[in-house]
C-alpha cells in the first residue's frame, strides 16, 4: 500500500482570530529581537570605546565629601 503525500488535508485550519493573534505575536518577536540585537550592538560600542579611553585617562581618585552634621535645638 503506498501512503498518501502530506497534504495538510486534514489540519484544522486556524480560526480569524487564531491568525491574527499569532501574527501580532510574531511581529512583537521579531521587533523585540532587533531591539535586542540593537541594544547589544549599542553596548558593544560604547564598551569598546570606553576600554580604548579608559588608557588615555589618568587615574584620578575620587573626592571624599565632607557632610556637615545637623545641630540639635
Amino acid at each position: 500500500m503506498k501512503s498518501l503525500p502530506d497534504t495538510n488535508l486534514f489540519k484544522p485550519a486556524q480560526s480569524r482570530t487564531e491568525a491574527k493573534t499569532d501574527a501580532t505575536s510574531r511581529v512583537a518577536r521579531q521587533i523585540l529581537d532587533l531591539e535586542a540585537k540593537a541594544r547589544a550592538a549599542k553596548t558593544e560600542r560604547l564598551r569598546a570605546a570606553r576600554l580604548a579611553q579608559e588608557p588615555e585617562a589618568p587615574a584620578v581618585a575620587p573626592k571624599k565629601s565632607t557632610q556637615k552634621r545637623q545641630k540639635k535645638a
